[in-house]
């Protein structure tokens, strides 16, 4: 293409010339305290005031790092310079380190801007193309270099400090923020309510089994009004597995680049680290039943429920007729007797309550196991003392094995003994990290005993009071709670009467505990709202 214009060399800034701004900062933060884009703006105007040069337009870069050449504004401001074909302009910047805060970046910038026509001018430095002028342009440009790469070190190195002292430096998760607070020189990391609840809940529901997958706590946390959203309003399942992962909610902090695994933060725990290894437990294959992407409060019992015929899961779905759609459970296993033969949701569900209310005690049952279990609550805390010396004497037993396995990984240089010696490691060392946190909690429950008794009793009392909640959570909770096995359903006997190994211990304990003048109380259905421990 023929040149239209002068080249480079060719002229010479003076009164009247064009000029453009560039403006650049590395964060939103500079915007905000005053070394941002305005006040590099207004100082490049003042000196095109004094030269008397025409500002055309300004361009800007609003969270771009002086080490990369490819930026928006930049790219706009070369497009638009290499439009005015028969004009010379000025770019002007408030400092070389605008421009670019390395040599490398500095170069190619400074070529691509000359290759459209134009000239460097800054109220800071005189550009020239003179040896010397270039000597120390380019001597300026390694200093700017230096700057940011020394102020990226002295930050990494303030993080890192910070981090040692328990203090979590990078983005808060969900759950926690930032805030100020006495005695701890900064920020630290503080409950978020009223998300913080919704995770912990999230936490410690998966941990004790009462959400039996991972999805299940996807729909709680979609389900929940205060925890965030994508803008479909759903929940990623990947976002649930990080949050499942994040040792911060227990207290610690792990940063592998700066080899620090399990250390202890000083910001409040969302749960213990005892629940943080049961949802690891449960992560790495120990649930009882893999994810189901197909649960919905529409059919509370699929998966739950067997075909009596095939022994496989009954699924479910809505069928539509002539007046509307109807609810049913069905098998959907080629090869069954009862392949495709549909029972109504209604009548299913029903029969599924009826069998629940066999499992109400009578009040003298009641009593009796309420006896039992005030007596083994002051047992266990008796043997609090005796619990807690056993574990402070297990401490030092992982430290020889921890020390043992470290000699072990300094003196072999097998790659796949290094990683067994590491793994086996961090093991060890978050075995420690539950064994102190058992000996804290040794002697000192979580919650009087009349608040744990009155939560369990309830539901022991009665759990078809649960099962009427409108939750999905709820009702797949009494599932796990009750039974700890899947139920048959035949589609033309029904259930059959709750057998001991298919009932949790609780509900095994008093079936089997029922004799003489204890029984069960016959089927009544659901109850109203209100709890009632009459027969």
């Amino acid at each position: 293409m023929k040149q239209t214009r002068k080249s480079y060399e060719q002229w010479e800034p003076q009164a009247g010339s064009k000029a453009v701004i560039y403006c650049r900062v590395s964060s939103a933060a500079q915007v905000k305290k005053g070394d941002g884009l305005g006040s590099q703006e207004t100082r490049c105007r003042q000196y095109a005031q004094n030269k008397g040069y025409t500002v055309i337009r300004v361009f800007k870069d609003e969270g771009a790092s002086g080490s990369v050449v490819a930026r928006s504004g930049m790219q706009e401001m070369l497009q638009f310079l290499q439009s005015q074909k028969r004009d010379q302009y000025l770019v002007l910047i408030d400092d070389i380190s605008r421009l670019a805060r390395g040599l490398e970046a500095h170069i190619q910038l400074r070529t691509l801007i000359s290759s459209v026509g134009a000239k460097l001018a800054s109220p800071s430095i005189e550009f020239g193309e003179d040896s010397d002028s270039i000597l120390v342009e380019n001597l300026l440009a390694s200093v700017s270099q230096h700057q940011r790469q020394k102020n990226a070190e002295q930050t990494k190195n303030r993080m890192k400090a910070r981090v040692m002292n328990g203090y979590w430096c990078f983005n808060p998760p969900e759950g926690y923020r930032f805030s100020h607070a006495p005695g701890h020189g900064g920020k630290i990391m503080v409950r978020d309510e009223p998300v913080a609840s919704v995770v912990q809940e999230a936490l410690e529901g998966y941990a004790s089994g009462r959400f039996e997958t991972q999805n299940e706590v996807r729909l709680f946390l979609e389900r929940s009004p205060h925890y965030p959203k994508n803008k479909n309003g759903t929940v990623h399942f990947q976002l649930v597995t990080n949050l499942l992962n994040k040792v911060l909610y227990a207290g610690y902090m792990n940063v592998p680049e700066w080899n620090l695994h399990l250390h202890p933060a000083k910001h409040e725990p969302l749960i213990s680290f005892q629940t943080y290894q049961a949802i690891q437990d449960r992560l790495n294959g120990r649930a009882k039943a893999p994810a189901r992407k197909d649960l919905n409060d529409d059919f509370p019992l699929r998966g739950f429920v067997t075909c009596a015929g095939c022994n496989k899961p009954v699924t479910a779905c809505w069928s539509t007729g002539r007046r509307g759609k109807y609810p049913y459970y069905l098998c959907f296993t080629k090869g069954c007797p009862d392949y495709r033969k549909s029972i109504p949701k209604k009548e299913l569900e029903g029969e599924f309550e009826t069998l629940l209310s066999q499992l109400r005690p009578t009040p003298n049952l009641f009593s009796l196991v309420s006896t039992m279990f005030k007596d083994l609550w002051e047992d266990r805390t008796l043997k609090a003392a005796d619990e807690a010396q056993t574990l402070n004497g297990q401490i030092p037993l992982l430290e020889q094995k921890a020390e043992k396995l470290l000699q072990r990984l300094i003196e072999t240089d097998n790659p796949a003994a290094i990683q067994k010696y590491e793994d086996e490691l961090a093991r060890l060392e978050a075995e420690k990290v539950l064994v102190r946190e058992k000996i804290k909690q040794c002697g000192r429950p979580l919650e009087p005993f009349e608040d744990c008794f009155r939560t369990a009793m309830t539901f022991l009392a009665n759990p078809c009071y649960l099962w009427s909640s409108d939750r999905l959570e709820d009702k797949r909770m009494v599932l796990r709670l009750v039974f700890a096995d899947k139920l048959p359903y035949h589609r033309n006997e029904g259930f059959r009467t709750a057998q001991n190994e298919e009932l949790s211990l609780p509900f095994r304990y008093l079936k089997n505990l029922d004799g003489g003048e204890y029984e069960m109380v016959r089927p009544a259905g659901i109850e109203p709202a209100t709890l009632s421990l009459e027969g």
